[in-house]
């Protein structure tokens, strides 16, 4: 809860890839507050009112998850919702602010967001800032496991990078310009 208000503020590419891996682990806990208490609210080392709040947001998270029949995969709708905007961003970008820098991160990742989905069997639906995403958190989760990962791919995961970071930084900016627009 703590480190998730903190990347939604500050990054929202982090943020969703941080609620991702928490899916993911509240998924490898079986969504169990048992397990969750004993092995993530703990960790937290926090005060009781603290640990309180954080264990009723897992708790709030995993109700989400059970409710949106996300258990055993895929993602709770808030997170979903928060990819679209993000891909409304990047379309935004692209062809009504015709944002130069962008459109060059964004060809700059072209060819590895081809072969990436290609390689993935994903279909075209998916986004590329969903794609782009989704490769970033199979990297993220190999160097957890601490395996390889290939040059090639490794060159393509910072095209994608590139590409989130400054969509991101973008996104950070206009909520602070809306933010600011209400006083």
């Amino acid at each position: 809860m703590l480190i998730a208000r903190e990347k939604k503020k500050s990054n929202i590419a982090e943020y969703i890839l941080y609620m991702w891996q928490l899916e993911d682990m509240l998924r490898a806990l079986k969504l169990d507050m048992e397990q969750v208490d004993r092995y993530l609210v703990a960790g937290f080392q926090a005060d009781e009112r603290t640990s309180k709040e954080i264990h009723d947001w897992y708790d709030n998270l995993i109700a989400i998850m059970q409710k949106e029949k996300v258990e055993e995969k895929g993602h709770i709708q808030a997170l979903k919702n928060t990819v679209d905007e993000l891909t409304e961003l990047h379309f935004f970008l692209l062809h009504q602010a015709h944002d130069g820098r962008y459109r060059q991160l964004v060809t700059q990742a072209a060819g590895n967001l081809v072969e990436f989905r290609r390689k993935a069997g994903v279909d075209d639906t998916v986004s590329d800032v969903e794609l782009a995403l989704n490769g970033l958190y199979g990297q993220l989760m190999l160097k957890l496991q601490k395996r390889e990962i290939h040059p090639e791919t490794v060159a393509a995961m910072e095209s994608f990078s590139k590409m989130i970071a400054y969509l991101a930084a973008r996104y950070k900016q206009m909520e602070e310009e809306a933010e600011n627009s209400k006083f």
